[in-house]
């Protein structure tokens, strides 16, 4: 899922920045290539390591899945957080920013399934981990829509955001499951939704 690697937190003492960032690419290929069950051996291998060396310089495999997670999601978060603020109009921002999240997704899938299913479903700390980068990024949607007079209620704002936030997400989900969709189709239907989403957002309460 993402895309560019970002910088890695402090590795512990002894352990060298760099070997870890190259056990990290190893990861990443492996991922891409044998796809979200490929195994810790594989990944040892490619890295010219063997297990205990790589879990040495992680800790643990949750050590390497967040590790993982920080350098895939923290980037795909990033570039969501940039379109949702870089264009003129609410429909333009909203259109940009579910077209980068389905770009990135798609096309890298087996690291999104490796990271959102696999390693979320072994690891809790990195289901938090991922699970609390997901929460920050609709409080600062619904900042936005409180800002900029969309939903001026502060709770009907964060109640419309993680909705929204949550609906492209399990779009995101059915469309990674049924690739004969045109991208172009699920990023049209999804604008509409999230646009349609924050204006019932807006309106008085029923």
């Amino acid at each position: 899922m993402a895309l560019e690697p970002a910088q890695q937190t402090k590795p512990a003492r002894g352990r060298s920045p760099e070997r870890r960032r190259a056990i990290l690419d190893a990861a990443d290929r492996v991922i891409q290539r044998d796809g979200p069950d490929a195994p810790m051996s594989a990944i040892a291998a490619e890295a010219g390591i063997s297990k205990p060396i790589l879990y040495r310089h992680f800790g643990d495999k949750g050590g390497l899945y967040r590790s993982l997670a920080e350098r895939h999601v923290d980037p795909l978060i990033e570039r969501i957080r940039s379109e949702l603020h870089g264009r003129e109009t609410l429909r333009l921002r909203a259109r940009a920013t579910v077209g980068a999240y389905l770009q990135m997704i798609g096309r890298n899938l087996n690291l999104y399934r490796f990271l959102m299913d696999r390693a979320t479903s072994e690891d809790p700390k990195t289901r938090g981990d991922v699970g609390m980068m997901v929460r920050r990024l609709g409080e600062e949607l619904a900042g936005m829509l409180v800002a900029e007079g969309h939903i001026p209620d502060p709770l009907r704002a964060q109640i419309a955001a993680h909705a929204v936030v949550g609906m492209v997400q399990a779009a995101g989900e059915w469309w990674l499951d049924h690739p004969e969709v045109p991208e172009e189709v699920v990023v049209d239907g999804l604008t509409d939704s999230v646009v349609g989403a924050i204006a019932q957002g807006g309106g008085p309460p029923g």
